[in-house]
């Protein structure tokens, strides 16, 4: 009898290992998107990933303004109780969320006109500036070169602004290699500092669009 119960513990525990190693089969592994949009403000999984198939419609945020920050590990808990599997490979922090452009019409499915191509395209009117404000140097979605210097080095950055800046005013820019979020200060067209030499760039831009 003894024997029997011994047995019986023993397949009983390996059907609970069998189960712990065979549940992470059963995620589909999905890829995060390069650049992940939304068009109505709710974020859903299938606006974050590729191959989300029938989670793609599970909403896991919503966007009030040009964009949201989602934490990547909190996303990586959502997408797992959807069936979900997201490795980060590249170990990311945060995911940004911006809000899709509208559509340009084509010629031939209709006429363009001044506020049809305003709508179509909100990201190159000019910000408002109050009289007397630096003019501005950078536009959202340029590309800009960021310079972090300490202690005689210099290292440099391709990424992408986030918002419109003037010379000296704060930005961030978005590291197109990594996706992740740098706090900079524009400094002159197509160029950020980072670190140190932002608070330089803050009191003093016009140092710096000289050089």
């Amino acid at each position: 009898m003894a024997r029997i119960r011994r047995i019986v513990a023993l397949n009983a525990a390996l059907s609970a290992i069998l189960v712990a190693v065979a549940a992470p089969a059963l995620a589909a592994p999905v890829v995060l998107r390069a650049n992940p949009v939304d068009d109505d403000g709710r974020i859903t999984l299938g606006d974050l990933f590729e191959g989300a198939g029938a989670a793609a419609n599970v909403a896991v945020a919503e966007r009030v303004g040009p964009s949201v920050v989602l934490e990547a590990g909190q996303l990586q808990a959502l997408a797992s109780q959807a069936g979900l599997e997201w490795s980060n490979p590249n170990g990311l922090r945060r995911v940004v969320v911006r809000r899709a452009l509208a559509p340009v019409q084509t010629a031939d499915q209709a006429p363009a006109t001044a506020a049809s191509l305003e709508a179509a395209a909100p990201q190159i009117r000019a910000a408002y500036r109050p009289a007397g404000a630096g003019q501005q140097v950078i536009a959202r979605n340029d590309m800009v070169r960021v310079t972090y210097q300490v202690g005689g080095v210099n290292l440099s950055v391709m990424g992408k602004a986030m918002r419109n800046a003037a010379a000296g005013e704060p930005l961030a820019i978005m590291n197109v290699s990594s996706n992740r979020l740098i706090d900079a200060v524009a400094t002159g067209p197509g160029q950020a500092v980072a670190g140190p030499a932002a608070d330089q760039a803050r009191a003093n831009p016009q140092q710096f669009a000289a050089r």
